[in-house]
């Protein structure tokens, strides 16, 4: 049997084809992981999401496998040590707000509240959508808006629609993977 993806997913690199098969739209609230995947979506704004890809496992020793209680601690000479590490992308903004969001989620876990219980609130099942075509899925949308307000009231940066939109769907609480694509309900 011919395997079939979405578009996006057919690209030769094979880091972004394990990505889609079995990640994207893969239900996943473990808490680190939900860090990780709003690290690398936030830093994937305005740049393709292979590069962020390719640089994963940069990512992954940069911010301490994201374990965000560790993250949380970086001092300023973390930061600097992150603004000269190539293997990342070296935005001022962008890691400030890595650094700030761990220390958010710390505040949460303090007030009894994790990350995916604020999630499952908005959304306590995964939304299946399979679309005919990729380009039916939509940057953002109603409850992304929402989802990112209430982020930022909490004190989340680099959380707008569009990037809490790929980062619902990087978790599986948005699968949109097209009907055809044999990955959508899990693949093999």
């Amino acid at each position: 049997m011919k395997v079939k993806r979405c578009s996006w997913g057919n690209s030769k690199n094979l880091v972004y084809q394990y990505y889609h098969d079995k990640e994207w739209g893969k239900l996943n609230l473990n808490s680190n992981y939900l860090y990780e995947m709003l690290v690398l979506e936030s830093f994937q704004s305005g740049l393709s999401w292979e590069t962020i890809l390719n640089k994963r496992e940069n990512f992954r020793a940069a911010f301490a496998n994201f374990d965000y209680h560790k993250v949380a601690k970086f001092n300023e000479q973390d930061f600097e040590r992150l603004m000269q590490n190539k293997g990342i992308v070296r935005n001022r903004l962008k890691i400030n707000a890595a650094i700030n969001n761990a220390k958010v989620l710390l505040k949460m876990e303090k007030e009894g509240q994790t990350l995916e219980q604020f999630l499952i609130k908005f959304i306590p099942e995964p939304i299946i959508n399979h679309p005919q075509k990729v380009e039916d899925v939509p940057a953002s949308d109603e409850l992304s808006k929402q989802v990112s307000r209430k982020m930022k009231k909490l004190g989340f940066k680099f959380v707008g629609p569009v990037t809490i939109y790929s980062f619902l769907q990087a978790v599986g609480l948005i699968n949109d993977h097209i009907d055809s694509c044999s990955f959508k309900d899990g693949g093999r």
